[in-house]
């Protein structure tokens, strides 16, 4: 059982060979009551591994966003809210995302704005990318779509309005095809 008085190297122990199940309850329950930060840290560490082992991105990105509150450096922070910001993305929940993106604009500076955006931009991408090769053509759908809402170059535009275009008429989504294929006649003339 799990107690406040632990070490670090005693809850690990404790943890040692149970199921992911078993250690996000043991972990869950211990996380309510009053902890030192340290060890809250680090069981928070410990919980969103096992989430984003299991797959569980949106509740790895919840604790996640708990890490960042705690953190005190920003680029800690920072690591924080970026990481929330990926796993909301994994997990398609693209609003928490965004809530997540104004974080990271509102904690750090101007100067590293540009460079975590691309990251987040590059993010989206990698993920309809894998949505693709999964054959989940909904899904890279929506998150395709998505990046068009982000700050991206005509000649990205131009990348991801053909991708869609190709999935759109995989999906048989004749109105949006027709659309786009509009669109993509356009910036070919």
């Amino acid at each position: 059982m799990l107690r406040k008085e632990m070490t670090k190297i005693e809850i690990e122990k404790e943890l040692a060979g149970k199921g992911d199940y078993v250690l996000i309850d043991n972990i869950t329950r211990f996380a309510k009551e009053s902890l030192p930060v340290e060890t809250r840290k680090f069981i928070y560490i410990k919980l969103a591994e096992i989430y984003e082992k299991r797959n569980m991105f949106s509740d790895a990105g919840d604790i996640s966003g708990k890490l960042a509150e705690m953190a005190i450096v920003m680029s800690e922070k920072a690591n924080y809210f970026t990481r929330e910001t990926e796993n909301y993305i994994k997990a398609g929940f693209f609003d928490k995302a965004d809530l997540a993106i104004k974080k990271i604009i509102a904690n750090v500076k101007a100067s590293e704005r540009p460079k975590i955006m691309n990251e987040i931009k590059e993010f989206y991408k990698n993920q309809a990318n894998t949505y693709e090769k999964e054959k989940r053509r909904s899904l890279a759908v929506k998150t395709y779509e998505k990046i068009l809402t982000l700050n991206i170059s005509d000649a990205e535009k131009d990348e991801i309005n053909k991708k869609l275009l190709v999935l759109y008429k995989e999906l048989g989504m004749m109105p949006k095809y027709m659309t786009m294929m509009q669109k993509v006649g356009k910036m070919r003339t």
